[in-house]
């Protein structure tokens, strides 16, 4: 079943779902003015792209344009790019690559930038893996970029050049935009869209802001009972003492054990890439209780029998990827890290006329799950999840184990 469900996991990763990314009805200008109404492949671009494809028709041939001939283009109620010729700092914010010099270095670059906040007052950014920078200009001025460079000292202290401050002053003359709110203003996007719909609003701009049409539903609260299919090998062995007589090798095998169990997730989804990524942390109850009898020729009676009762909350931190079918429906698959929390779990070994030959006490090591699931309309879900082998004996030298566990998981989504 895991070999099955591997080989489906590994399928869904390599399909070219093209059904991910639609093409939307947007537009682009060419250099020459002239406009073009056009389906546009939104894939969100997490860094500013450089040419994007489009079809002229919905059911027409894809193709592609570049910043080399199209100096605007956009998706409706989505986004919009200009491209502009301007001066953008590349220097590294990385603080091992840090130099003493404070000044930026400018160099001159034409690029399409994404435009935040449209009106007497223009708001855009560029991203670069990891390179931020914004860029603003008014009716009056051309777009430069808002300065902000981290840089060392003489003695090594990280020092930051926030002359986007100085910038914004010397422009943003309204009531609403005060010295003290200015020195308060942080390079990001949050707080620079804020004071830029702040001064539009202040100059009665008939302003857009495009960031108020991306997805603000980005966190994800799940109910998930579940149904788990847990399997238990002990393995023993060591050196026979007096007085303490127990086996130098023997294998103890539990049957498969079914059991319910039940989880709360929580899905904070990424803002890029359509929404298709995913961090999610979840904790879940799981119980084991099993009973064997193993033959044991070292023993007078020839076997011994034990008594497993192993309960824990399970952490998996995980990675989720979406494929999206249509609208209301979609397919993930997680890739989990999963930490194990158990108390007062044991495993009870004992001779056949019922002595007690010894007690372990369960405490466990992280492990790895994979899953595949389904999810619709942003609220109902299934998935199959796979544990890999979890050691839960790391406390001792001569046992040791494998735990796994298969997990038929239902979800209900509250918000």
């Amino acid at each position: 079943m895991k070999k099955h469900l591997l080989f489906l996991f590994i399928a869904i990763l390599s399909i070219n779902s093209y059904s991910q990314i639609k093409f939307e009805k947007g537009y682009f200008v060419y250099d020459a003015d002239l406009k073009v109404e056009c389906f546009i492949k939104n894939i969100d671009w997490s860094n500013n792209p450089t040419e994007f494809e489009y079809k002229l028709l919905d059911d027409s041939e894809e193709k592609i344009a570049s910043i080399n001939a199209v100096k605007e283009f956009g998706i409706y109620n989505v986004s919009k790019y200009i491209k502009s010729k301007v001066k953008i700092d590349r220097s590294s914010g990385n603080i091992n690559d840090l130099t003493y010099d404070k000044s930026p270095v400018l160099k001159e670059e034409t690029l399409f930038l994404k435009v935040l906040i449209e009106g007497k007052a223009n708001l855009y950014s560029y991203e670069d893996g990891n390179l931020i920078r914004y860029f603003f200009n008014t009716e009056t001025s051309n777009i430069e970029q808002l300065i902000y460079k981290k840089y060392k000292n003489h003695e090594n202290d990280t020092k930051k050049n926030n002359q986007f401050k100085q910038q914004l002053w010397s422009v943003f003359k309204c009531e609403e935009i005060t010295l003290d709110g200015i020195e308060r203003l942080k390079y990001n996007r949050s707080s620079l869209v804020k004071l830029f719909t702040e001064y539009n609003t202040c100059k009665n701009s008939n302003y857009k802001n495009y960031t108020s049409v991306e997805k603000k539903d980005l966190f994800n609260f799940t109910l998930r009972p579940r149904l788990n299919n847990s399997k238990l090998s002990i393995y023993e062995s060591g050196v026979r003492t007096t007085g303490f007589p127990f086996p130098t090798s023997v294998t103890h095998e539990y049957d498969n054990q079914t059991s319910f169990g039940f989880g709360l997730e929580a899905e904070y989804i990424l803002p890029i890439n359509k929404n298709k990524w995913a961090i999610v942390i979840e904790a879940a109850y799981q119980n084991f209780k099993g009973e064997t009898t193993t033959k044991d020729e070292d023993l007078v009676d020839g076997e011994s029998q034990s008594k497993v009762d192993y309960s824990s909350v399970e952490v998996p931190i995980s990675l989720r990827h979406y494929f999206f079918i249509n609208d209301n429906s979609k397919i993930f698959v997680n890739a989990s890290y999963v930490i194990d929390f158990n108390s007062k779990s044991t495993i009870v070994f004992k001779r056949s006329n019922g002595d007690t030959l010894k007690s372990l006490e369960i405490n466990s090591n992280p492990n790895l799950a994979i899953g595949i699931g389904y999810k619709a309309y942003d609220k109902y879900s299934f998935e199959i999840r796979y544990q890999t082998n979890r050691e839960i004996l790391r406390d001792y030298v001569y046992s040791n184990s494998d735990y796994n566990s298969l997990s038929f998981i239902i979800g209900y989504s509250l918000f």
